[in-house]
């Protein structure tokens, strides 16, 4: 019996105790491995430079502290971004949608964050005209910074949802 309990919990630590290079979870909550669903290898230069071009317009996506749901200020970027994904440039692309956090929280919780203000993001971009399977999710929790200072300032830009696009 107690061989088994330890057995339990070495399993237990190694799946809760994580590693350095942290996974991403997906809309279906399954756990991704962060470099193989990385930015493909493009080969072909004017899908590169257009895909470029596209990301750079693309708006971010911000959120209050501890909430998934898409801000009012935040409907004219979820818009904006709409008509970017369904114009005849985008139309070939996919659109990974990433969700962010700030540092507070454990992981768990900011990976599941991440995944909720992904998902509301989705909602809004399909209810705005992008067809449902073009998009999909993934939760990078807090391991995307685009801020590392400690300030509310900081932490206000890391909780976000940005966009990639896939050819």
């Amino acid at each position: 019996m107690s061989k088994k309990l330890l057995i339990g919990a070495v399993m237990a630590l190694f799946l809760l105790g994580g590693c350095s290079d942290k996974a991403q979870v997906d809309a279906g909550g399954e756990y991704v491995d962060a470099k193989a669903s990385g930015a493909s290898t493009i080969s072909n230069p004017e899908v590169a430079d257009l895909i470029t071009k596209l990301e750079g317009a693309a708006r971010s996506v911000y959120f209050n502290f501890d909430q998934f749901d898409v801000k009012a200020s935040e409907l004219d970027a979820i818009k904006s971004n709409a008509i970017l994904f369904t114009g005849t440039d985008a139309a070939g692309l996919s659109v990974k949608i990433e969700g962010n956090c700030d540092e507070w929280g454990t992981d768990e919780y900011n990976y599941a964050l991440g995944l909720k203000r992904a998902k509301a993001v989705k909602d809004a971009l399909v209810a705005n005209g992008v067809s449902e399977n073009r998009v999909t999710i993934v939760s990078y929790g807090e391991t995307n910074p685009a801020c590392t200072s400690s300030s509310k300032e900081c932490w206000s830009k890391n909780r976000r949802v940005d966009f990639k696009l896939i050819p």
